[in-house]
């Protein structure tokens, strides 16, 4: 393109000059506010036996087990059953090594109440709810009694302490957990409001008990990197998502940034698909790498594509 011929595609030069810049357009997936007054959500293409897996954990509301290597979509799958069945926004839980089921389920700010206990009787004030220093995790709000159910997404399991999936047992088995800090409150304080994850609100918690009424539709993702407890994979429906053919990123790329992207295509996807073997590559980075391309970038440029289609894997 003259775009890349001309260089006119570096919006920073390192030469130290101040220039004024228009930003180009952001790609679809990398866009954080609504684009004319509503945000559409993205594109989601899955095979149809993957899809009626999908439907098994939905009919036996049972978490949803996706494991694949980085990039084939699962947390994307998330987000698209959220959208497809009008569940409302998707609670997140990205587990890490310190993640712990209870933080998940809810947290107590006791340091926060005492100060603002203390400087309301120093005013003269109403002491305020204890219910204002409780804020339900997104486990803890995925659970909250409402009339349907939400989704959740427990992104990344793999990550999680030894323990943590054997923590969940009762909890997905149950649907239900205890609040002590509200279960100790006397009769006249039984039911309390607290506040949700996604701070849209708050639920009424009666004796310090949440059950919900509708078990959420709740996706689990795992790289494979870890056997789980036997007694935990019993509890879910497993999906195995594999990673896309040359066909399938076509239909993807397609499906993102339209038909017109895969005119000059072919050698970006014949790359990817050379480094994809010896070494892990995200489907994203195909996307990158297109829409760099239709955007007048020079993929050429020494290191470019390289720095695109870097592997997930070995060391850097």
């Amino acid at each position: 393109m003259s775009t890349a011929s001309n260089g006119s595609w570096r919006i920073f030069r390192g030469d130290g000059v101040v220039r004024p810049v228009t930003m180009p357009p952001a790609p679809p997936w990398r866009r954080f506010t609504p684009q004319d007054g509503a945000a559409a959500p993205l594109p989601y293409l899955i095979a149809q036996e993957h899809a009626d897996v999908v439907n098994a954990a939905l009919h036996l509301r049972r978490p949803l087990l996706v494991t694949g290597p980085a990039g084939t979509g699962k947390s994307s799958l998330a987000r698209a059953v959220a959208h497809e069945l009008s569940l409302g926004e998707l609670l997140r839980w990205p587990v890490n090594s310190r993640s712990s089921v209870q933080d998940a389920l809810y947290q107590y700010d006791a340091i926060g109440r005492l100060r603002e206990t203390t400087l309301s009787r120093d005013r003269g004030d109403t002491e305020p709810s204890i219910g204002t220093f409780i804020r339900l995790g997104p486990l803890g709000t995925a659970l909250a009694p409402t009339g349907t159910p939400r989704a959740l997404l427990v992104d990344e399991m793999d990550k999680g302490d030894v323990d943590l999936p054997n923590d969940l047992l009762t909890v997905f088995e149950e649907g239900v957990f205890e609040i002590p800090e509200l279960a100790r409150l006397p009769e006249e304080m039984a039911t309390v409001d607290v506040l949700t994850a996604d701070h849209h609100g708050s639920v009424a918690v009666a004796q310090g008990r949440v059950q919900c009424v509708e078990f959420p539709v709740v996706v689990i993702t795992s790289n494979g990197e870890r056997d789980f407890p036997p007694a935990f994979l019993r509890r879910c429906i497993r999906l195995d998502l594999p990673v896309p053919d040359e066909d399938r990123l076509r239909a993807i790329v397609s499906a993102h940034l339209g038909d017109g992207a895969l005119l000059e295509v072919d050698d970006l996807l014949q790359a990817f698909l050379r480094r994809r073997a010896p070494g892990e590559l995200a489907t994203d980075q195909l996307l990158n790498a297109v829409f760099l391309r239709a955007g007048g970038v020079d993929l050429d440029a020494e290191g470019l594509l390289d720095a695109v289609l870097h592997q997930l894997t070995g060391s850097l």
